[in-house]
């Protein structure tokens, strides 16, 4: 893991903070970054009450079990990526996620990666968030397909993401790429939604 001084967000150089509004206004989208998020890959078997057991009892709510569905544990997002994995995802002020899941799993058939310095998010939101994806990706983000709680891997604009559709009655998404495509990515939704009106936020 990189030491913390030497961090640098994949969008430092689009210097967003100095275009941030404390208001979005009338704009149809509303996009940010949140990086140093920490992401934890988790593998195991979910017919394992001992597995479900332990990891419960470190992220602080149920592994989701339903497919491309999240759910919320203590400091913590839950996003289920295929029939045996996930993403436990904190902010990073939390303790490691990843040395309390490896301790918490010990002797389990499991597997535990860190992977959060490779990605970063980007969060859109707003009434004009949908169309704007709609642009770069085949997924269908109508409420009843992919409705508040959703997530799923796909690609956007040709970079792999993952989507996160977070609650709330105002489409808002958490877009995870990795952070080699950050810039990339950011730039072409920006592109993509001119047309309705864009704010940046802190």
């Amino acid at each position: 893991m990189v030491e913390a001084y030497l961090r640098q967000s994949p969008l430092s150089q689009l210097a967003l903070p100095s275009r941030a509004v404390s208001e979005a206004g009338d704009a149809g989208v509303v996009m940010s970054e949140r990086p140093f998020r920490r992401i934890v890959n988790l593998r195991g078997d979910p017919k394992s009450d001992a597995f479900l057991s332990a990891a419960k009892s470190t992220l602080g709510a149920d592994l989701p079990l339903a497919p491309n569905s999240a759910a919320a544990g203590k400091d913590t997002s839950l996003l289920w990526l295929g029939p045996d994995e996930w993403w436990a995802i904190s902010e990073d002020n939390t303790p490691p996620l990843a040395d309390k899941l490896r301790d918490a799993l010990s002797g389990q058939h499991t597997s535990v990666t860190d992977a959060g310095e490779g990605y970063t998010c980007i969060a859109v939101s707003g009434p004009k968030a949908i169309d704007t994806l709609a642009k770069g990706c085949t997924l269908d983000f109508h409420d009843s397909v992919f409705a508040p709680g959703s997530c799923a891997q796909s690609d956007m604009a040709k970079a792999a993401v993952v989507f996160h559709r977070l609650e709330g009655e105002t489409p808002s998404f958490e877009i995870y790429v990795r952070s080699s495509f950050a810039e990339y990515l950011w730039r072409w939704i920006e592109d993509a939604a001119g047309e309705y009106g864009i704010a940046v936020t802190g």
